[in-house]
């Protein structure tokens, strides 16, 4: 392995961090109904666990209700069912074919749990990208022992990996940042 796969792998790594994190904060509820808040229920389909993503059109109505539509008839009461008994804290209701999800809205307290979430999400993230850091730098350190690499070498790959990482953890602050605003906004 040379200093540039080292980088390389690095870089991709800290940028799979920031996919994940992206993804998590698009689970965690705002004010706004988001289709995504119902990415992590699993419907019983045919005796097999199924995400609700995969048997149902999920789509909003309004930026406080989301609609599900299920793409069999017979679906209807076992994903109402599924999102009632979620941790969402959301209370589904079945019109006909179509299930309405009304998003209540938030109260103070709970806005403030939810940036607490984001906080520690974030702060996770930048943990995760520190130790990306480190294991880079021990990387470049075991080359420049077994004499693959000169010190210099490890020198600038030290100050390029603290680089990136320092720009991944201001993407990270940022999202975070984002994400806070867009939940206390009423």
């Amino acid at each position: 392995m040379t200093i540039a796969d080292i980088k390389k792998t690095t870089e991709t790594k800290m940028a799979q961090s920031i996919e994940a994190l992206k993804n998590n904060l698009g689970k965690i509820r705002t004010g706004r109904a988001n289709p995504a808040i119902l990415d992590s229920i699993v419907v019983d389909y045919y005796g097999n666990p199924t995400p609700l993503n995969q048997v149902a059109n999920i789509t909003l109505l309004d930026n406080r209700t989301i609609s599900v539509q299920p793409w069999e008839k017979g679906l209807g009461a076992k994903v109402e069912k599924a999102i009632r008994d979620s941790d969402l804290g959301v209370n589904p209701v079945a019109m006909g074919d179509l299930i309405r999800v009304p998003m209540p809205a938030m109260s103070e307290e709970r806005r403030k749990e939810m940036t607490k979430l984001v906080r520690n999400d974030g702060e996770n993230s930048k943990i995760a990208i520190r130790n990306l850091r480190r294991d880079a730098i021990e990387g470049v350190k075991k080359l420049v022992k077994d004499k693959l690499a000169s010190e210099d070498e490890q020198k600038r790959s030290d100050a390029e990996t603290q680089k990136t990482t320092d720009k991944f953890i201001a993407e990270v602050d940022r999202l975070v940042a984002d994400k806070e605003k867009e939940i206390l906004a009423i």
